[in-house]
């Protein structure tokens, strides 16, 4: 068999190919999901009964949008990073959310420490919340890897790493909305 048939028989019997889903497409997909679950989970578990009054602290505010804002860049991150013609530059923009997020959790565990003379920072693990918290980060994480193996492999680590933050960072907004933690230790912990 010559090249010019080996060529023309390939090509003969290639399927179409389908055009992989820009990475704001697959965070779309991917947040359809997510909110659904962590909503789920947080009707589940019944919202905290002092939210009404956690809403109008800014620290509370201030720390949900910083996990949101982590998560929702860390997942586009990923998505990105799973394509050549992404540029590399966009698989840093989670460090800066994830920084921003850290320093604040970390200035409120401080603070409350201080106030508390230290009891913030002994761990309290609440069995009962447990599978409530799995789910809420088990879902996202299954979503993304799933996203992801559907779309084009590239930067593999990168996506990964991103994609985990994302899913971690998602469960942490629908945490505090169910669960109060009694330290700060326990919301770092999770």
């Amino acid at each position: 068999m010559r090249t010019e048939e080996l060529i023309a028989s390939l090509a003969r019997d290639l399927p179409p190919v389908r055009r992989a889903a820009p990475p704001a497409t697959l965070l779309l997909r991917w947040l359809l999901v997510t909110v659904l679950v962590l909503a789920m989970v947080v009707y589940a578990m019944g919202l905290r009964p002092d939210l009404a009054g956690l809403l109008t602290q800014p620290r509370f505010v201030l720390a949900e949008l910083l996990a949101l804002t982590t998560a929702l860049i860390s997942a586009y991150a990923a998505f990105c990073a799973g394509r050549p013609d992404e540029p590399g530059w966009k698989l840093y923009l989670p460090v800066a959310a994830l920084a921003l997020w850290l320093l604040e959790l970390g200035r409120q565990c401080f603070i409350l420490s201080l106030q508390t003379h230290g009891a913030a920072l002994i761990l309290r693990p609440d069995f009962l919340c447990v599978p409530a918290i799995a789910m809420a980060g088990f879902v996202p994480a299954v979503a993304m890897v799933w996203l992801l193996r559907r779309s084009a492999m590239f930067r593999t680590t990168h996506a990964c790493l991103c994609g985990a933050m994302a899913a971690a960072a998602a469960a942490e907004v629908a945490l505090p909305l169910f669960h109060a933690a009694d330290t700060m230790m326990t919301v770092l912990v999770w």
